[in-house]
């Protein structure tokens, strides 16, 4: 599967709108571990790294953030910027997250628990597992 942008439900209500995913309707796999990024001083990336075998959904709840992914030969740009889609990023795309703007929260749900030994942290060594 490629990495692709998850269009969410979104209810509508004077009250306020509610989005949500679950497995397996927006969710192509079911989540094993949460985790969110904020307070992200102006100017820095987030991420450098991509995963042996994790796959993750990401989505902006607040605010705005590019997620830059690699497939080991050419970038690939998503803004994310609305609270109701997200980016499904499959194992084995190197990814980084930049030009967050002031007060956004990034929300990642991905199908692995943390585990240290899936993460690939330098960039030719995953374009030489990717092309081999």
């Amino acid at each position: 599967m490629e990495p692709k942008i998850i269009n969410l439900p979104k209810i509508i209500d004077k009250r306020g709108n509610l989005s949500f995913f679950e497995h397996p309707n927006q969710l192509p796999f079911e989540i094993a571990r949460t985790y969110w990024i904020y307070d992200v001083p102006g100017g820095e990336e987030r991420g450098g790294h991509a995963f042996r075998e994790q796959k993750e959904f990401i989505v902006a709840l607040s605010g705005s953030f590019d997620v830059v992914l690699n497939d080991g030969k050419k970038d690939y740009t998503y803004s994310l910027n609305r609270s109701y889609y997200g980016l499904y990023v499959p194992k084995m795309y190197w990814r980084r997250m930049e030009n967050f703007s002031t007060n956004s929260l990034a929300l990642i749900v991905s199908d692995k628990g943390y585990d240290d030994n899936d993460y690939i942290r330098d960039f030719n060594e995953f374009k030489k597992l990717k092309n081999e």
